[in-house]
């Protein structure tokens, strides 16, 4: 039996699941044990054994959960992922899959309720953006609020705020997760690849972007810096959480989609009744189980969102 100590980390996994496979460990052989002192391995050299993209975002779900048998189910999905089929995450009854899909369910339900929290931490200490928005605004106040806002550490990297675009009296609004590399530099949402996508999306649908407000969750391109390329990296949204009830007030649409996890959980909350619940091929979207609410109809989420990098549709990745 081989004794596998590793922080908890995704990170710490990987790398550690990545050795075992080149020595061809199989998972009954492993036993994982989490250690805070434990020293992170050393990733052996790219070029290893490829995996659905698919399994890599799961994956990253599932190890921000607490229950401390998730780095055995990890190992046993991708053992058989390389050895068996890599469709195996398409047989949702199996019971390696089930395992690890509730992990990532999980995970993202505790990292939801941990950034909730901070939320509610933020507010009670008079942090966060709250401070920055001022009440009963329209587009125009707000506009100028965002951009003087510091309640979080993003606006110290990023070139500029960025925000939303469109007619006030629209009825249709489009909330993306953050503003990309092209959007950072000319100051405006969607205008990158994925504005090339959106309007693909929007032509499909038969929709006018000229008639939709286009925004972001978050204002701000979050990113670490790769030689000279600015990679997007996820945003922490408690800080700016606030202002998302902002625009509720500010005007009512009649239908809201959102694109990206940031977005999702930055939108609306109540539940859609079952009539309003259905597929919008053209544009991707699914309404969302959140649904109507005071400021919109009809809620849509966009999965994936609209970024070739992230896509399922991906061929592979590098496990």
């Amino acid at each position: 039996m081989r004794a596998i100590g590793l922080p908890a980390t995704f990170e710490a996994w990987q790398a550690a699941a990545r050795a075992l496979l080149r020595e061809g460990v199989p998972p009954g052989e492993v036993e994982w044990r989490e250690a805070v002192d434990a020293p992170a391995s050393e990733a052996p050299p790219a070029g290893g054994a490829r995996v659905p993209r698919q399994f890599l975002d799961v994956a990253r779900q599932a190890a921000g959960a607490s229950d401390p048998g998730r780095w055995a189910v990890l190992y046993a999905v991708l053992w058989r992922l390389v050895h068996e089929s890599r469709e195996l995450l398409a047989s949702t009854r199996d019971p390696d899959v089930r395992r690890l899909n509730g992990l990532a369910a999980q995970g993202r339900r505790e990292a939801q309720q941990a950034e909730m929290q901070e939320v509610l931490a933020l507010e009670q200490q008079g942090g966060g953006a709250a401070p920055f928005v001022p009440t009963r605004a329209g587009l125009d106040e707000l506009r100028a609020a965002a951009a003087r806002c510091e309640g979080c550490d993003l606006f110290r990297h990023a070139t500029q705020t960025v925000f939303g675009r469109g007619p006030s009296d629209t009825r249709v609004v489009l909330v993306g997760e953050q503003p990309g590399d092209q959007e950072d530099l000319k100051g405006a949402p969607f205008v990158g690849p994925a504005g090339e996508v959106l309007d693909r999306a929007l032509g499909e649908a038969g929709l006018d972007r000229g008639r939709v407000y286009v925004t972001n969750a978050v204002k701000h391109f979050k990113f670490v810096e790769r030689g000279k390329r600015r990679i997007h990296q996820t945003p922490r949204w408690a800080a700016s959480a606030p202002p998302r009830r902002a625009p509720s007030s500010a005007r009512s649409f009649g239908c809201c989609a959102s694109a990206g996890d940031s977005s999702r959980r930055a939108g609306p909350r109540r539940r859609s009744p079952p009539a309003i619940r259905r597929r919008c091929c053209a544009a991707r979207t699914t309404p969302s189980r959140r649904g109507s609410t005071r400021c919109c109809a009809t809620t849509f989420v966009s999965s994936p969102p609209l970024s070739g990098a992230r896509s399922p549709l991906t061929p592979s990745a590098p496990a």
